[in-house]
């Protein structure tokens, strides 16, 4: 009997269904489907977990010969760790004080370069007595501070969220009562997160508009100033993103839904390691750029340009990755 058999015949005699089963399993129901027509083959660590479901042997689902089937006595081959009740509320409450740590830290890195832009400016006013190097000497000792205060924020974020990393690594359950705090939870922020990612949309888009209105002005020293203004309008709609998304993102963990479930992680693997080299390659661009032409008030532009084409290089994988996962 193979394995594709034996999984039918497990399932059946549990009675589930292949969604119950792809439920406790943290998979797709395509997933069940594809294993029990034979057409894929589940990898090592989820065909443990299917032996601790059934409470069957390992040997007993790898070995065609074994028909009859081998019950485990009393050993555990992967234990699943249960999500309490308190454990829940602890981190959800854990990643609301995380979200907006992270969002403050994103803020200082945005407007970092802003004392370099205005100092800049300052230095071509002859009634202010400094120099282009000076401007940018200050400039980059408060940047590399604000940028290294943001650092030291995401570290301590990430060593309090070291708990929790299970969530998305390891396979889990929830004990009684946790999907309904979390669906309860989910409700009632709903309308909040949608207000969040409204404000933090029209402040995005509209974050030009002083920059704009400042360059038909024609003078120099407004520009650099309404650039500073549009870029801390940007800091602030990305704050309101990150609040919202880290706390929408907690809930998710916990039900196993959207980028949470089984297919939404393979497909953040592959996007997360796509977007870490583009913005590396995008930071290159930008202090290469700026070091060698000293062009400070115009490299600026690589970030929109930049943002804007991630956009489309994301709806590109994640189309790319949906055929795939069809195939």
């Amino acid at each position: 009997m193979i394995l594709a058999d034996k999984i039918i015949r497990l399932r059946k005699k549990n009675g589930w269904s292949q969604e119950e089963l792809a439920d406790k399993m943290n998979v797709s129901r395509q997933a069940v489907s594809k294993w029990e027509a034979a057409q894929t083959t589940p990898d090592l660590k989820k065909i443990l977990q299917l032996g601790n479901l059934f409470g069957v042997t390992t040997d007993y689902l790898l070995k065609d010969e074994l028909v009859d089937e081998e019950f485990v006595e009393g050993v555990d081959e992967t234990p699943i760790r249960k999500i309490s009740l308190a454990e829940a509320n602890d981190y959800l409450e854990q990643r609301k004080n995380a979200s907006v740590q992270i969002a403050i830290a994103t803020l200082l890195c945005i407007i970092s370069p802003i004392l370099i832009f205005l100092l800049l400016a300052f230095s071509e006013c002859t009634s202010i007595p400094i120099t282009e190097n000076l401007a940018v000497g200050i400039g980059m000792v408060a940047l590399f501070s604000l940028v290294t205060i943001a650092v030291v924020i995401y570290i301590r974020v990430g060593f309090k969220n070291a708990p929790y990393e299970f969530l998305e690594k390891e396979p889990f359950e929830t004990e009684y009562g946790v999907t309904g705090l979390a669906r309860e939870k989910q409700k009632t922020y709903r309308n909040t997160y949608i207000k969040y990612n409204i404000f933090g949309t029209c402040a995005c888009i509209l974050s030009p508009v002083p920059l704009i209105c400042a360059a038909l002005s024609g003078k120099g020293l407004l520009v650099m100033i309404m650039l500073c203004v549009t870029l801390l309008t940007v800091a602030i709609g990305v704050m309101f993103f990150i609040v919202a998304g880290v706390r929408w993102a907690s809930m998710q963990k916990l039900l196993k839904e959207g980028e949470f479930s089984e297919k939404g992680k393979q497909k953040n693997k592959i996007i997360e390691a796509i977007g870490t080299v583009y913005w590396l390659l995008a930071t290159a661009i930008y202090l290469g750029w700026s070091f060698l032409t000293s062009d400070w008030h115009i490299t600026w532009v690589i970030w929109p340009i930049a943002g804007v084409l991630f956009a489309v290089v994301e709806l590109v994988c994640n189309l790319v990755i949906d055929k795939q996962v069809e195939k």
